[in-house]
């Protein structure tokens, strides 16, 4: 073992300067050697092979947030069954009817909100429809930024 205490952190260091290298003259390369043809496509918005239309700021349902709030809810409860496996042997009989009665908490807290509808994304009820118009082929002239491009190859 070396003596030097900053030593021990070579191979870690030298394996990161590997790692940057390699990446760094990757997107060098590829800057230096690819071609590069700049469209107006290219320069359009993209989002999950749809074309943008609308405003961004849209009202979402309150079902997307209740949704993640229960994902973290119950995300964070079964974190905690991971400590109680570790020590499951030492705690015995007790430790296993007081799990039982905790996730007996959770599953009347998961079949209260399977009641209540909030997993449920078949239901629309108390949702307002709204009429959507249908999204062109083709983008609309105001919707394509027609910047300059100043240095283009090929």
């Amino acid at each position: 073992m070396p003596d030097n205490y900053f030593a021990r952190y070579l191979p870690l260091l030298i394996q990161v300067g590997v790692a940057l290298a390699l990446a760094g003259g990757m997107v060098l390369l590829s800057a230096l050697i690819g071609k590069h043809r700049y469209t107006r496509a290219k320069f359009q918005p993209y989002e999950c092979g749809m074309t943008p239309v609308g405003d961004a700021r849209e009202r979402f349902s309150v079902k997307f947030y209740l949704v993640a709030m229960l994902f973290i809810l119950f995300d964070v409860e079964a974190v905690f069954l991971y400590p109680w496996a570790i020590i499951f042997k030492e705690l015995g009989m007790f430790g296993f009817w007081e799990m039982l009665v905790y996730i007996g908490v959770l599953l009347v807290g998961f079949f209260y909100i399977w009641k209540k509808g909030v997993i449920d994304w078949s239901r629309t009820e108390g949702v307002p429809r709204r009429e959507e118009a249908p999204i062109p082929l083709q983008p609309s002239p105001e919707l394509v930024y027609t910047a300059p491009v100043q240095g283009s190859r090929g």
